[in-house]
């Protein structure tokens, strides 16, 4: 990455310029890392984490500000069934989200808590927050989640229809509670990630083709308020999103044979 990129890069991180409506690459991620599902950034540092999904390693990656890998944790007493979404919390602590579900087949779902990544030197180990869906519910597919009033928040993937699941910040088992369901109108609506804002007041959930807003709701059932579906007038399989700011959110997808493996800023303001 040049050196007007990682600057910008450093921009981004800090404030809030960014061209409205456009998503702009800023730079490719790491040649090895071809299936990132996953982007967080905490409040603690300006490290960027990653992930990918079922069928590589269970490890976190931390990037820097020239998008290269500073970081390479071996979660050492978890395997990566199918991670999916990263969230954190105030105190710099990594959540991973073990929950991706294909087939349907899938009862047991988990996240991963990671002390303190970016004090750790090579390995860490995560102590687990495990859920089931309740009863008579059907198996669901995620990929999204985050962390909000200390509890998870977790989006199905599924056309049309999203479900929106809670489960408590708590180590050990639990029963996640159903929220409520929404329909989303328009092609390819499967949200792949998510996010909220520092003050709670917007959510976004991540498409390959677009990205939808929510403001204005009530409590923590966000599909109560406004939905705004902003497209992004491209097409990649984007896998991560994190909203650094209240206007701007970093966005990464993978790389396939001839496009993707890059770290966008978008603005949604």
């Amino acid at each position: 990455m040049n050196l007007n990129i990682k600057i910008l890069l450093i921009t981004v991180l800090f404030s809030t310029s960014c061209d409205t409506g456009k998503l702009t690459p800023l730079a490719d991620t790491p040649s090895g890392l071809k299936e990132i599902s996953a982007i967080e950034k905490t409040t603690t540092s300006n490290t960027l984490w990653v992930i990918e999904d079922a069928g590589n390693s269970n490890h976190l990656y931390g990037l820097d500000t020239k998008v290269k890998i500073s970081k390479d944790l071996e979660i050492e007493n978890v395997q990566n069934v199918d991670w999916e979404d990263l969230t954190s919390d105030s105190f710099g602590n990594i959540y991973i989200g073990d929950f991706g579900n294909n087939n349907k087949k899938r009862e047991n779902f988990a996240i991963y808590k990671v002390t303190n990544p970016d004090k750790a030197n090579s390995t860490a180990k995560a102590e687990v927050i495990s859920f089931k869906l309740p009863k008579k519910m059907k198996s669901e597919d995620f990929e999204s989640f985050f962390l909000h009033n200390d509890s998870f928040y977790i989006f199905s993937k599924k056309n049309k229809d999203v479900k929106l699941f809670k489960v408590p910040n708590t180590i050990g088992d639990h029963v996640a509670e159903f929220i409520s369901e929404m329909k989303l109108e328009g092609k390819n609506t499967k949200v792949t990630s998510a996010d909220i804002s520092d003050d709670g007041e917007t959510v976004v959930l991540l498409n390959h083709t677009r990205l939808w807003k929510l403001t204005n709701f009530e409590s923590d059932d966000f599909f109560t308020g406004n939905t705004e579906a902003i497209d992004f007038e491209h097409n990649s399989q984007k896998e991560g999103v994190n909203l650094i700011n209240e206007s701007t959110v970093l966005i990464t997808d993978e790389k396939t044979k001839h496009e993707g493996g890059k770290l966008y800023t978008f603005n949604i303001e």
